[in-house]
């Protein structure tokens, strides 16, 4: 009685492979995490739709496309302020980042800075902004927020350009109280 209590149900051994089998499977057939494809990025009542390589582009060479010379312009933006918000990197273990960020100070975290950087409906904005920092931090134990906004898993993501600085400070400050490795 005791050894058929702990037996494994009949046909047990065959499903555990099995369920491995089809979690690999599903793994290979699954769609690839989306990226972000679009920022909306806006300034005080102002909006404006840029395109990720755009925003990349000018990062890299700083030259403005035309569209997005002429909303900064609009907007009374310093391009040169802008370009050194998305680039300036925020040194931190990407391992690190993910246990601090799945913790409740980190919630705590996301949560302010998804106010910033947020999906546009505003839902699942915490999920998606540390998915996003920790693929950023991963690679290179560096985040930039142009790289937290290329590594976005959604098509299209909102920045509140007014406060972009104010994102950089509190991913710098929390940055600034990890251990070092």
């Amino acid at each position: 009685m005791f050894k058929l209590f702990f037996s494994p149900p009949v046909g047990f051994k065959l499903r555990l492979p099995l369920s491995g089998l089809m979690v690999g499977l599903l793994w290979f057939i699954a769609p690839v995490a989306e990226a972000a494809e679009t920022i909306i990025l806006k300034y005080s009542v102002l909006r404006e739709s840029i395109s990720v390589p755009e925003l990349s582009n000018f990062v890299k060479t700083g030259e403005l496309s035309s569209s997005l010379k002429a909303y900064l312009v609009l907007a009374k933006k310093n391009p040169e302020q802008l370009r050194q918000a998305l680039t300036d990197p925020v040194k931190v273990d990407g391992v690190v980042l993910s246990q601090i960020l799945n913790s409740f100070p980190g919630e705590f975290l996301l949560d302010q800075v998804s106010e910033v950087i947020h999906t546009p409906s505003k839902r699942s904005s915490r999920q998606a902004l540390r998915s996003a920092l920790v693929s950023s931090a991963l690679p290179d134990n560096n985040v930039r927020l142009i790289e937290v906004l290329e590594n976005y898993p959604t098509s299209e993501v909102n920045v509140e350009g007014d406060r972009l600085v104010d994102a950089y400070r509190s991913i710098d400050n929390i940055a600034k109280r990890l251990p070092k490795f």
